[in-house]
This record gives C-alpha cells, sequence and structure tokens, in this order.
C-alpha cells in the first residue's frame, strides 16, 4: 500500500484551471465550497469539477502521480461527506468490458479530498477494478476484483485496512448497494449473474442470473437494480426484495448505464455508440417499463447521474470529451461541457 501526503499531493497532483484556462490560476489549490459535480476524465488522469449553479468547469485535480504511485484509467467514482472514492482499473474501458484480458494487472483505490483536491490515499489492489464505492453508511469502501476466481474486497474507510474478503463470480465488474443500503449486488461478466451480499454480516445471500455479459446493476429508488448487460443489449429488472427479476428490457443496442430518475419514475440508458440516451416511462397498467424515445447527448454517452429533484441530469460523453446537462422534463440538452478526454464516472456533491 502506498500512502500518498497530503503535502505530496499539494506539491505534485493539483492543478487549478479557472474557467478561461489562465496560467495565472494554475498550481493553486482547490477550494471546492459549492455543490459540485465531478468528472473522471479516463485518459487525461483528471477529475473535471464543474459548479451546479452555473455549469461551468472551475478546476481541474490531476492524478497521474508518477513511479508506484502513477494513475492511468481512473474509471468509476462515489463519494461520502467530503472524500471521493476512484476505481482506477489501469485500462480503456469505453469501448466496451467484452473479452477483457486482465491478467497480470494491477488495479487501485484512490482517496481524494472533495474539497481541495489533494489525494489523501492511493493504494495498490491485487487485481484490476471497475469501481470502488463507499458502504451505505460510509464505514467501509467496497471493491471488486476483476478474476476469473472473482473477489469483493472490503477496507475500513477511516484506516484504510482491510477488513473482509468475499468470493463472489467470474469476472465481477462494478459493485453497487441496493437503496435501503441493506445488500450489495456485484455483477459478474463471465457468469451472466449477480452475487447479493449482506452489507451487515458480508454473506452472500444469493445468485441471480441475468443476461448476457452484466456490468453493473444500478441503484433504483424504487426498491429496484437495473442490470445493464452489454452482450445481451438488454436491461435486466430485479426486485431487491425478492431477488428476483421481474422484467428484461430488450434494447436493441449495447448499454453504456442505466439510470433511475425517481422523481420523474424514468429509466434512461445510455448508447454509447450512437452516442445517445433513451428513456423509459413506468406503465402501470400494464405493469411494465415503456419505451418513451431518445435523444442525442454525444458521442460515447456512458455515466448518468440526476440532481436531487430529479430535475437536471449530466451524462459524459467519452469519445466526445464533453458533458451534457439534460432538462429532464422536455430531454433536452441545454448545455456542452467541454472537460477532459474520455470523462467516464460522474458524482454529484452538494
Amino acid at each position: 500500500m502506498k500512502n500518498v501526503s497530503i503535502i505530496a499531493s499539494f506539491v505534485g497532483a493539483i492543478l487549478f484551471t479557472s474557467c478561461n484556462n489562465s496560467d495565472d490560476n494554475m498550481d493553486m489549490p482547490l477550494n471546492i465550497d459549492y455543490p459540485a459535480a465531478y468528472i473522471v476524465n479516463g485518459e487525461d488522469a483528471t477529475v473535471s469539477v464543474v459548479k451546479l449553479s452555473t455549469n461551468e468547469v472551475t478546476g481541474t485535480i490531476a492524478l497521474m502521480g508518477t513511479g508506484s504511485d502513477m494513475i492511468m484509467w481512473p474509471h468509476h467514482i462515489s463519494s461520502h461527506q467530503n472524500h471521493l472514492a476512484i476505481g482506477v482499473p489501469g485500462m480503456d474501458l469505453s469501448a466496451g468490458h467484452s473479452g477483457l484480458n486482465t491478467s497480470g494487472m494491477n488495479g487501485k483505490l484512490l482517496i481524494v479530498d472533495a474539497l481541495n483536491g489533494s489525494i489523501v490515499k492511493n493504494i495498490t489492489l491485487p487485481l484490476m477494478n471497475h469501481n470502488t464505492i463507499y458502504s451505505p453508511n460510509g464505514n467501509e469502501i467496497w471493491v471488486p476484483q476483476m478474476d476469473m476466481n472473482g473477489k469483493v474486497l472490503v477496507y475500513n474507510a477511516s484506516a484504510n485496512a482491510l477488513i473482509n474478503t468475499i468470493n463472489v463470480g467470474m469476472m465481477p465488474a462494478e459493485l453497487t448497494f441496493s437503496s435501503d443500503g441493506t445488500k450489495a449486488y456485484v455483477a459478474n461478466g463471465d457468469d451472466d449473474s449477480i452475487t447479493v451480499i449482506n452489507t451487515e454480516t458480508k454473506a452472500i445471500i444469493t445468485t441471480i442470473t441475468v443476461g448476457d455479459n452484466p456490468v453493473g446493476a444500478w441503484t433504483g429508488s424504487n426498491a429496484k437494480m437495473y442490470v445493464d448487460n452489454e452482450d445481451g443489449q438488454t436491461i435486466s429488472v430485479i426486485d431487491v426484495a425478492t431477488n428476483s427479476v421481474d422484467e428484461t428490457i430488450t434494447l436493441g443496442f449495447m448499454p453504456g448505464i442505466a439510470s433511475y430518475n425517481g422523481p420523474k419514475n424514468e429509466l434512461w440508458v445510455s448508447d454509447p455508440m450512437a452516442g445517445k440516451v433513451h428513456y423509459w416511462t413506468w406503465d402501470a397498467g400494464m405493469n411494465m417499463w415503456m419505451h418513451g424515445s431518445s435523444f442525442n447527448t454525444g458521442a460515447g454517452a456512458h455515466a448518468i447521474t440526476f440532481t436531487s429533484d430529479g430535475n437536471t441530469a449530466y451524462v459524459t460523453n467519452q469519445t466526445a470529451n464533453t458533458v451534457s446537462v439534460v432538462n429532464t422534463t422536455n430531454h433536452s440538452v441545454t448545455k456542452t461541457i467541454n472537460v477532459g478526454r474520455k470523462p467516464n464516472g460522474i458524482v454529484i456533491k452538494m
């Protein structure tokens, strides 16, 4: 494990970029005391900070580092209070997840101060990881390990010490939690299954068969999980209470990610190859999701996150190097923000 001190990260890993990219503001520490979106730029190994009130990039956190601390291709991001957890697989996943050769590849667990951008912890992992994610109570950090004998590592969030290892399925990708925080869901890409884990006891509850090459089970505030099956081109809807698949939505395209907008009761799925987002509305009479329409965002459309009121969405466009700001009422892009290269994961911190 490598502990990167805050002093070292201020000297070598923090860059401040104003909205007009003025050189006068380079090398200044950040002061993010406002609601912001944090966008992980994989190719640049940076995080763009977007102020929500203006939808302008107000800062850039440089992650790359040097030597054994080097960060290559950071991917997905989560937050708890004033910290960010970033998964670092070390390879480009923007074209999809099929046929990956992860043999001998180490991943990283990166903890970043969300207020000033300093790197708090840089942990080298035994194997490649898609994401790192805080437990619902913030006391732990969970990390899947991509291997034919897949594992989940659980770290104490305060001491950054490994406290549990859980065996799961083959080639696990994303790990997520149910909205009530009682269960963890691990997408096993080569098993076409989801492993369900009790977050308190760390015991496996069950394994659910889903579609071909699941990448993530994405959390719905309606006690559902939405699994994007990349090769199957479907979404498996899991009921958290019963741990069964309620519905399988046929897409006709390879999904980038699925995201549920609770206040609007809509399901959004990104379509990277077409550079657009599709949305579904719930039909209570038919008891199923009905396709509404789609709209263009940008090439490589991927991660989707919503503001807490559900009125605004942010979509990362990996090959366009942009983030789309979307009015969710009329499903129109209101602004396009230029960020770093290959933007992927995004999280909003109020």
